[in-house]
């Protein structure tokens, strides 16, 4: 299963999974260095970064704030 990290809080992660259910984590389980908007796999009960999720979804987040002004 894929999350997005919505927001970062006082020990926890609040993410949004595929199913667009909120759901927290606590930032003792997650890799450190995580930010707002980044992608994590969930692999046999461990937390990882998807490095390449995290890209696209950057790069697409990107696209669609300059699409706003054009």
């Amino acid at each position: 299963m894929k999350y997005i990290i919505d927001r970062l809080e006082e020990g926890i992660a609040v993410c949004e999974n595929e199913l667009k259910k909120l759901i927290s984590i606590p930032k003792d389980l997650l890799p450190d260095g995580l930010k707002e908007g980044d992608v994590l796999e969930e692999q046999e009960g461990r937390f990882l970064r998807d490095e390449q999720g995290t890209e696209a979804r950057r790069k697409e987040m990107r696209k669609k704030l300059m699409d706003l002004f054009d």
